[in-house]
């Protein structure tokens, strides 16, 4: 199976192990180009501030009650998580900090609940033909979606694709690459080039036309 390896991480996303580098050679090769790792946290304030501060990444953009539509949890319909989150680039790696606020069942709640916090999916972005043609094949592959559903207002579809056991490091696949959603990634890591450490916590709402 294309994903069969354990990951373990430190609590704020600190730590990316090595492990992890023969998963992204191979999401790469088949899937596309891995764009961001993303860290689920217990505490979002607390891992931007460990970002920032202590590792110099940023800055951070920042949503907050994110609830996505469309959404399904093992292949059924499902109450959707409502998140808060922050994204930072560092170099043309983007970082996404997520927190989970309710209960409803999703990849998130599984790492946690398996006990760990800290990288839980690495992503690549598509095109929406290519993220449909790639969904299809991802599931002809016998690779199980754990979470799937859409972000409201800029309409980026999402599917997290399952490892070997439930809190396992995951593959997220993401239409961004459409347009208005590819140009807010591309001012985010503007922002990170050469940034000086000041304002270090900005809202995602204000790089949005």
């Amino acid at each position: 199976m294309l994903l069969l390896v354990r990951v373990r991480t430190g609590t704020h996303g600190g730590s990316i192990p090595v492990t992890a580098r023969a998963i992204i050679a191979t999401m790469s090769r088949l899937w596309g180009e891995v764009r961001q790792l993303g860290f689920v946290v217990r505490d979002l304030d607390a891992a931007v501030r460990y970002w920032t501060q202590h590792l110099g990444v940023g800055p951070f953009f920042r949503a907050d009650e994110l609830q996505p539509v469309d959404y399904r949890f093992r292949g059924k319909a499902a109450p959707p998580p409502v998140m808060s989150l922050a994204l930072a680039n560092s170099g043309g790696l983007q970082l996404e900090l997520i927190q989970q606020h309710n209960d409803a069942p999703s990849g998130y709640l599984e790492l946690l609940a398996a006990g760990r916090e800290g990288l839980h999916h690495v992503c690549a972005w598509a095109t929406p033909d290519e993220y449909d043609a790639r969904r299809a094949a991802m599931i002809d592959a016998g690779m199980v979606a754990v979470h799937e559903g859409r972000i409201p207002g800029r309409d980026v579809r999402f599917v997290y694709f399952a490892t070997d056991e439930p809190g396992g490091l995951q593959f997220e696949l993401a239409d961004q690459r459409r347009p208005g959603a590819y140009e807010v990634q591309q001012r985010i890591a503007t922002a990170a080039v050469g940034w000086d450490g000041s304002n270090p916590i900005r809202k995602i709402s204000d790089l949005v036309d």
